[in-house]
């Protein structure tokens, strides 16, 4: 078993990750479904519209409760290499697309990709740090 899987910290991040990821998930699908294309802004469309930004600001928050509760230092290193490398992923996503969009006619990225994207930045430095170390 990984060191991380032992540490209680981790465990009650799971406790705190994972339903807010479902909620998120469940909260994109009820906006989906519940909110025309669009739909002028009222205060229901708004609040729908909301539930998957506060998931996310969940699962945010469950990530920075990962770092402070963490006792070996260690992986608490680890955790914010990988935070620091998928913050890079992403602000480089987001300068460059941007850029693409100011000078060419290239689709718009959705602002709300930006956190996905980032968590997929999560997977690119755990990958990173897993070859680096080996």
């Amino acid at each position: 078993m990984h060191p991380i899987f032992r540490d209680p910290a981790y465990n009650r991040y799971l406790k705190r990750f994972i339903p807010a990821s479902v909620i998120y998930a469940m909260a994109i699908v009820l906006a989906s479904v519940m909110i025309p294309d669009k739909a002028s802004a009222s205060p229901m469309t708004i609040g729908i519209a909301l539930l998957p930004g506060l998931a996310c600001t969940i699962m945010i928050w469950a990530m920075a409760r990962l770092l402070v509760e963490m006792e070996d230092e260690y992986l608490r290193l680890i955790e914010i290499k990988k935070a620091l490398i998928a913050t890079g992923f992403a602000l480089a996503i987001a300068a460059t697309w941007g850029l693409l969009e100011l000078y060419t006619d290239v689709p718009k990225l959705p602002v709300f990709l930006m956190f996905p994207i980032w968590c997929g930045g999560l997977a690119v430095g755990q990958l990173w740090l897993k070859v680096k170390s080996a």
